[in-house]
């Protein structure tokens, strides 16, 4: 099979889909690999690197002239031309926020493999936990930042000093985004209060962190009470290809504190908080009732070596599949590869992406 990989065109995205031994994987297995000139810059991966790794460097159209295209963030606009029919991306869609791009993929018969939507056979979503991770962990560091007054925040320091109370962050959602922001936060010995839903998760949070974090079951009474007392609000839900539930109602902020920041990480599936919007990492903030709201929806991308490594280490694995076997052979007998497939000959083919986009939902 021939994989195209695509340099990545969303703002300040400067992570690539592949890194070099994956390159060097896919050659040894009988396929060719097709990297885009300076896809890998931003991860300071060089063409030398791939080339050495057996991958050809070629042009943006070349690369997206392969069978299965791999890529890290959802095609922009100017990518669309590029589809066509018996086409596969394998990437992040979040296509429960973005229907326009739903209806491009349906319309050119693409098929739409989502990173976000893949799921083993334990419940686990592999591919999206690695990213999950990344956001969690920066979404205390971003918030931290803007917390400063320099930056339009109340001027607080989460760790507080000797005499001087801490910082207060309210976490909402108690997986993977949620603990690995809990982490940092208690790491910067701020008083930290985590909500969810789910005791089981709850009574998971008590184990790992013990009393440094208070945890509260998630209600719209707890909600306001938390965030209406925190100077970082972290936004952590996710349904795994379904729009976010709106958890924070835009009058709810008129009882938070001038300056509190709301960094919400569920905002490429729509986000839970009602005022929050997608922005960029070029232009990451703005104020709604004194408050601070940062909707950067691709995080990781500011950390990309990082993030790219980690990213990859997941989707190999899974690309392996969709290339040794094809695409259509991976998608009948891989059921975690069955479940990532959102669009398909034309129909949507996720549950949670249908109920989004209020359409018929069709078995791959």
């Amino acid at each position: 099979m021939i994989i195209g990989i695509p340099k990545e065109i969303k703002d300040n995205e400067f992570r690539v889909a592949l890194v070099p031994s994956g390159a060097r994987t896919l050659k040894d297995a009988g396929h060719r690999v097709l990297v885009e000139k300076g896809a890998g810059s931003g991860s300071a991966i060089t063409d030398t690197e791939y080339a050495e790794a057996g991958a050809e460097i070629v042009s943006a159209k070349d690369a997206w002239g392969a069978g299965l295209v791999v890529k890290v963030k959802e095609p922009r606009p100017s990518e669309y031309a590029y589809f066509r029919d018996g086409l596969s991306i394998f990437t992040f869609f979040h296509l429960a926020a973005d229907a326009t791009l739903a209806e491009e993929l349906i319309k050119r018969n693409v098929t739409a493999v989502a990173y976000e939507t893949l799921e083993a056979t334990d419940g686990s979503l592999p591919i999206l936990t690695p990213m999950s991770e990344v956001a969690g962990r920066l979404s205390v560091q971003v918030g931290a930042h803007y917390l400063m007054k320099t930056y339009g925040g109340r001027g607080v320091l989460l760790s507080g000093v000797p005499g001087v109370e801490r910082g207060k962050v309210a976490i909402l959602g108690a997986g993977v985004v949620g603990v690995n922001a809990a982490r940092i936060a208690v790491g910067l010995n701020a008083h930290v209060t985590m909500l969810d839903t789910r005791s089981e998760r709850l009574r998971r949070i008590e184990e790992i962190f013990g009393s440094t974090v208070a945890t509260l079951s998630s209600s719209a009474h707890n909600i306001e009470l938390s965030i209406k007392d925190a100077d970082l609000v972290i936004g952590a839900v996710h349904v795994p290809g379904n729009r976010t539930p709106k958890l924070i109602r835009r009058e709810m902020l008129r009882d938070m504190k001038q300056g509190a920041v709301i960094v919400d990480v569920s905002v490429d599936q729509g986000g839970c908080i009602e005022t929050i919007r997608p922005t960029t990492h070029s232009d990451p903030v703005y104020e709604i009732d004194g408050v601070i709201h940062y909707g950067v929806a691709n995080m990781p991308g500011a950390v990309p070596r990082t993030s790219t490594f980690a990213l990859t280490n997941a989707t190999l694995p899974y690309l392996l599949t969709l290339v040794n076997c094809g695409v259509e052979k991976a998608i009948s007998e891989d059921a975690a590869i069955r479940k990532a497939v959102n669009i398909h000959k034309g129909s949507v083919t996720h549950p949670g992406v249908a109920i989004a986009l209020s359409k018929d939902f069709c078995q791959p």
